[in-house]
């Protein structure tokens, strides 16, 4: 798989296969968009591409950056929207859901108080990014609250995952080695993350 990213490194098509993968991955969020962008930069910095170009006069890594970021933050508005038009259907399963219920109430509260930081480190998180979308826009947010910080959570985690695969790559070639001391770094990342998200807040712990 590894040689095949690296393949598609030297093409544009790198650039469409992320997006997609980023992009869709709000709705299901089983899909390894973050493996991806990984393996793409380790492959193309091991290619000793990454401080320049690739074949063909493509940027690579700025370009990856801001590929994996875009598709983040319209995935996210794409999730925004149709939660906001919601439906009795959306509605009841938001209720059933715990997490998405919780994630109304503590979104809806940060981004009140203008502290959306919850949506950055959500976007780490397992299906955290899911979540708070689909929360903000059930809850009928103000786009012009959520945009902003949605923004921020896809290019810092594009430039996190991006560095990851990056350095590795560098340090360690394009290796399977490479690739799993970045993996486990994001997924350390997820974690803290995940904690960060589940932990009470004040107001919810005097509750």
């Amino acid at each position: 798989m590894l040689e095949s990213v690296g393949a598609l490194t030297g093409s544009p098509w790198i650039y469409a296969v992320v997006a997609l993968s980023v992009l869709f991955d709000v709705f299901v969020p089983v899909l390894p968009s973050g493996v991806l962008v990984i393996m793409s930069a380790t492959a193309a910095a091991a290619a000793g591409t990454g401080a320049g170009q690739v074949p063909h006069g493509v940027p690579d890594i700025l370009v990856l950056t801001l590929c994996a970021a875009t598709a983040s933050v319209l995935g996210d508005m794409v999730a925004f929207r149709l939660a906001w038009r919601g439906g009795e259907r959306l509605d009841r399963a938001i209720a059933r859901s715990r997490r998405l219920t919780t994630a109304q109430e503590r979104l809806g509260t940060a981004l009140a108080r203008g502290g959306g930081i919850l949506v950055v480190i959500a976007r780490f998180a397992p299906a955290g990014r899911s979540i708070v979308s689909l929360g903000a826009g059930a809850a009928h947010r103000k786009l012009r609250e959520f945009l902003p910080w949605s923004a921020l959570a896809g290019l810092a985690w594009a430039g996190y995952s991006v560095a990851l695969g990056y350095f590795g790559g560098q340090w360690l070639g394009a290796t399977w080695l490479a690739t799993g001391v970045s993996l486990l770094a994001l997924f350390a990342a997820g974690a803290g993350a995940a904690f960060l998200v589940r932990r009470p807040t004040p107001d919810t712990a005097k509750a």
